[in-house]
Formats: C-alpha cells, structure tokens, sequence
C-alpha cells in the first residue's frame, strides 16, 4: 500500500491544462475543412485529415493504459505532449494529404496518451466525491479547450488555411509544466501482474461512449459544410462549433441528474433535432443543447470506471473509455455519409436527432417499468 500525496496547484493546474488539449484536438483544423477541400479535392479523404487523429486514439489508447500502469503517468503525460507538439504543427509544413494523414495519426498516438495520464492522475490523487468533481473539472477543461481554440482556428483559418496547426505547439509549454509540477505521482506501485478483463458493464459503458460521440462529432464533421453553405466565414464557424464545447463544460460542472445517461442522451437528440433545422438560430441553439449533454455524462463515465478496477489497473481501464470516444469520432463521418448522401447535412442531422431522442425516452421508458 502506497501513502497518497496531496498533489499541489501547481500540479493540478498541469493536468487541468494538459486537459484542454484532448477532446478537440482533432477539431482544431474544422475551420480550415471547407478551403482544404479546395486543395486537395471534396470528399471522406478531407474529413479524414481530421478523424484520422481520433481512430489512431482509439487504436493506441489500450497501449497507453498499460504503459501508464506499468511504468508511470508522468513519463506517459511528459512523453505524449511533446510528441502532440511536434506531431500537431508538422501539419503547417506538409503539402501532400498522404503524409498529412500520417501526421494527424502520430497525433492520435499522443492524444490517446495524455487523455489516459491525466485522467489515471486525478483518480489516483482523489476518491469518492472529490474524484467525482475533479473529473468534472478535468471533463469542463477538456471542453473549455474547444472554447479557446476552435475559435482561434477559425480566426488563423480566415487568413490561412495552415495557420491552425501552430496552435498545437502550445503543448510544448504544458510538457514543461508537467515537467516541473509532477514528481512521484500517487498511485498503486504494486505488482502489476494479471490482466485487467472488462466486465460487461464496462463494455456497456466503452460502446455507449462510442455511440454518443458518433453523434456528437457530426458537428466539426460536418457543420463546417453547412454552414459555409449559410455563408458563414470561417472565423464564425469556429465560434458557432465552440458554442456546444461551451455548454459541454458548463454540464460537465453540474450535479448529474438521477439518470445521467437517458438524459443526456435526450439533450443530445433534441440539440440536433435543432440543428436539423439548417438555420443558423437553429443550428447554435442545438449545439448548446447537445453540448450539455454531452458533458453532463462524460464525468459519470469516468467515475463508474475507477470504481470498477483496482488502482493498478485502473490505466487499462480509462483507456477503454478514451478508445470508445475517439472510435466514435472517426467513424462518424463515414458512418454518416450515406444519410448525408441521401438527406442533405441539414436531414441528417434532423435523422439523428430523433433516433437519438427516442432512444433516450425508450431508456426513460424501461427503466420506469423496471
């Protein structure tokens, strides 16, 4: 048994900042879709220069779980931000889509392993409702990071198209952070031996997480269309795709509601039955409203996993969960083509919308008779 250290401010700072730069890593360059397609050509290939990154998450995170257990979460955070860095402004210096691609997965890998790290750190640091807000916290950073820099990625979008990639070099100063601020982090150094298995109600879990965000990513995925469609400049694409990154850290602060996931899984069907208006009132009121959702469930997520698996494990099995998300944020647009292909973006979203929506209520439904 290991004594637990109170980390510092310093310390959570880090890993609140190191927080920022997970869930909309991927979405940095969503402004920058519409003009990339006039370079290298319309298509899935375009929107896979963005979800690329999030299948290599998904694809890496098991291994991140592990090397987090066994060796530790600092050289795993340190290791992961510089290569984020490095990874993520490459992107401003390459001119074919293939290596483009290439640099978007080495980006996934870091992702995966700072989404991994910090989330093992705060349930090492912390236990019961203190472990519950933290990672409200850390979920309500991870949104505020769409908050910063979605809208300066449409901003630096509006002059160039590449200038966004320069915004992931801000990693390079939290790895400096984390050098500093973490030292012999609090966790489990027993003998790591044995495998972790998922129960069935963490599958359930690592699937519904999955589902969730397919929905959810339809809104760098595809918005960013629609809405120059609207005429919309870059700048404000970015602000409006904000906008649900916004609400998402306001849920992620409140106090879960008695069924978090049936919920959330409403807000989420009626936000885009809003977007699924194809006007520009509608589509920013149904991103704050499926913002929420989204980030109302995330932290539950989170704490129903730590309890499931003892400390040594406990890297393995958030990384489930990191795997789920980013699954689902690389299959959504080729899952959601051929409704798009067959409805127009606007119907698509109004689909989803009500199959999301009436998922939830017959979740509502079941449980009422339970």
């Amino acid at each position: 048994m290991t004594t637990r250290t109170a980390p510092t401010t310093f310390a959570k700072g880090t890993v609140l900042g190191a927080a920022t730069l997970t869930i909309m890593a991927a979405a940095i360059i969503a402004p920058s879709l519409p003009a990339m397609s006039d370079v290298y050509g319309a298509g899935v290939l375009v929107r896979l220069a963005l979800t690329t990154t999030s299948l290599a998450i998904a694809v890496s995170a098991p291994l991140s779980g592990a090397f987090a257990d066994r060796v530790g979460r600092k050289p795993l955070l340190v290791g992961a931000l510089v290569l984020y860095a490095v990874s993520g402004t490459a992107g401003f210096f390459i001119g074919d889509l293939t290596v483009l691609l290439l640099s978007r997965a080495l980006l996934g890998l870091a992702v995966g392993g700072v989404m991994t790290a910090v989330s093992a750190l705060v349930t090492d640091w912390f236990d019961g409702q203190r472990r519950a807000r933290f990672l409200g916290l850390q979920q309500a950073f991870a949104s505020l990071g769409g908050v910063v820099f979605l809208p300066l990625a449409g901003l630096l979008a509006g002059i160039d198209w590449r200038a966004p990639f320069w915004l992931y070099s801000v990693a390079a100063v939290v790895a400096l952070a984390a050098i500093a601020a973490l030292h012999d982090e609090p966790r489990a150094h027993a003998a790591t031996t044995g495998k972790f298995r998922p129960t069935g109600q963490a599958v359930g879990i690592y699937v519904l997480a999955l589902a969730a965000t397919l929905v959810f990513y339809m809104a760098p995925t595809q918005l960013p269309f629609l809405l120059a469609g609207l005429h919309v400049s870059p700048a404000l694409i970015g602000v409006v795709i904000a906008g649900s990154t916004v609400t998402s850290a306001a849920g992620a602060l409140l106090r879960p509601p008695p069924r978090p996931v049936a919920t959330s899984t409403g807000l989420l069907g009626l936000g885009w039955l809003l977007a699924g208006t194809g006007t520009l009132p509608g589509i920013v009121a149904g991103l704050l409203v499926g913002g929420v959702g989204v980030g109302l469930v995330v932290p539950h997520l989170n704490v129903q996993l730590a309890g499931m698996a003892a400390p040594q494990h406990r890297g393995r099995a958030l990384s489930g969960l990191v795997a789920g998300i980013f699954l689902g944020q690389f299959l959504s647009p080729l899952v959601v083509a051929p409704l798009v292909e067959l409805t127009g973006i606007a119907g698509a979203f109004a689909w989803t919308g009500a199959v999301t929506t009436l998922g939830a209520i017959a979740a509502l439904v079941t449980k009422e008779k339970k």
